[in-house]
């Protein structure tokens, strides 16, 4: 069963679903989460207290939209758009990520989030 997550960047405030994996169970179990956001290209990643291995369907290009666990980095990304490592107009990670999940409605004010903001990740409704 998914869960439902919500991204809080600011003022900013952002729906979304986690997946049925292990990855995600574990991102669950470690909320809520307060971490400083980074930016590299459109994508806002930062580290949990999580560590997770490479999934077997872990991949490097993924889809707009698309939540990613990095296990490089013990990192959770939000990707919506072309990062330094995409090629033409797809988006790249920096390295295979775990998919865990997928923003939901609009989340076009993803590309407004500053570097350094401070974003926390809660179950929604609570």
């Amino acid at each position: 069963m998914a869960t439902s997550i919500t991204i809080t960047t600011g003022d900013k405030q952002f729906s979304a679903q986690l997946n049925d994996t292990s990855t995600a169970a574990a991102i669950v179990a470690a909320l809520p989460i307060k971490a400083d956001g980074r930016r590299w290209g459109e994508e806002i990643y930062f580290s949990i207290p999580v560590e997770a291995k490479s999934a077997p369907d872990a991949r490097e290009v993924v889809q707009a939209g698309e939540l990613g666990y990095w296990p490089a980095g013990n990192a959770f990304c939000l990707f919506f758009g072309p990062t330094p490592a995409s090629r033409g107009d797809e988006i790249r990670a920096a390295s295979p990520v775990n998919i865990v999940g997928n923003l939901l409605g609009d989340y076009a004010d993803l590309s407004d989030v500053p570097d350094g903001v401070s974003i926390e990740v809660r179950l929604s409704g609570s």
